[in-house]
């Protein structure tokens, strides 16, 4: 019997299984371009999501994706379930796993998914949670081999919050994959201490390197990528007024892009907030790349559902 896989974290798959989730992605995407449609490979399979966090993206993708491949999706609002306060996590978990072949969850609390994992009996997904956000770092890797045509000694650019689900992800997965990141943040938002000690850790074994500053145009130079999120995330809304006076000089300008390599792209996860966290002229500018890396969260987690399922591309 095959050992149950999940992606709770980005850390759960090795760098070959990053790269093979990748190259299968590519495979999906230029499938459903070239034809029109993708072969059924989930054919009578059911994706559950759990959503606490509402989000166009996430929600878009995963049915979509669904769909493509020949599966269906369940959409569960906050309301539907009532996670850990109607029902018990564990319940929810033991009951949906009868019931579904996999489970995608978009959680507030990192533990919350944590815990659906452990009672689960079929592969739980990191939708998004307070702590990581997994999916959303393959579609930028895969956004990024795309451009670039390698991710073997990239150098990434983070500038804003580095207290981020971004980030987390981003900086364990570059050192997993021999990256530089370079995170610039004010004090006070750096990446939290548990997880820029385990970035750096496998960095290092793996020839990469994980760097935390204050100063954006340090992180900036010379950089293939440059990346920013929101300056308020959902569940930070009472620090808005705070949040935007902190991070005013962290704005990502063309200024700031003129420091990186000629060639480097602007990426944003998104939801972006133009005049914020990103002038209006480098979002919308020839460099920026947020359309592809949206559209690839859709390639990325088919390819991902597969991995996890052991259905062959």
């Amino acid at each position: 019997m095959k050992s149950l896989r999940q992606l709770v974290s980005i850390q759960d798959l090795a760098s070959k299984e990053i790269l093979r989730v990748l190259n299968q992605a590519k495979r999906l995407k230029s499938e459903l371009k070239k034809r029109g449609r993708n072969k059924k490979l989930l054919d009578g399979k059911t994706l559950v999501m759990i959503f606490e966090k509402p989000s166009l993206r996430t929600r878009v993708s995963f049915e979509a994706g669904m769909t493509q491949l020949g599966g269906h999706a369940i959409y569960l609002a906050p309301s539907d379930i009532g996670l850990g306060k109607r029902e018990t996590i564990e319940d929810s978990s033991r009951v949906l796993s009868r019931m579904a072949d996999i489970i995608m969850a978009r959680t507030f609390k990192h533990e919350t998914v944590v815990e659906l994992a452990n009672y689960a009996s079929v592969p739980v997904i990191n939708g998004l949670s307070g702590l990581e956000h997994p999916c959303q770092i393959l579609a930028d890797l895969l956004t990024i081999k795309e451009k670039k045509k390698t991710l073997k000694g990239v150098k990434l650019a983070f500038i804003g919050d580095g207290e981020n689900n971004v980030v987390h992800s981003l900086a364990i997965a570059a050192g997993i994959l021999g990256m530089d990141l370079a995170v610039a943040a004010p004090k006070g938002y750096w990446m939290l201490p548990k997880v820029s000690k385990l970035a750096s850790k496998i960095a290092k074994e793996n020839g990469g390197r994980i760097l935390q500053t204050v100063d954006p145009k340090v992180a900036a130079r010379g950089a293939d990528v440059v990346y920013t999120d929101t300056w308020v995330s959902m569940g930070d809304e009472r620090q808005e007024k705070k949040r935007l006076k902190v991070f005013k000089a962290y704005q990502v300008t063309n200024k700031l892009m003129a420091l990186a390599k000629k060639d480097a792209i602007f990426m944003h996860d998104m939801p972006a907030y133009r005049g914020k966290e990103v002038s209006a002229d480098v979002i919308d500018g020839p460099q920026s790349v947020i359309i592809d890396q949206a559209e690839n969260r859709l390639h990325a987690q088919k390819a991902l559902i597969c991995f996890l399922l052991g259905v062959k591309i």
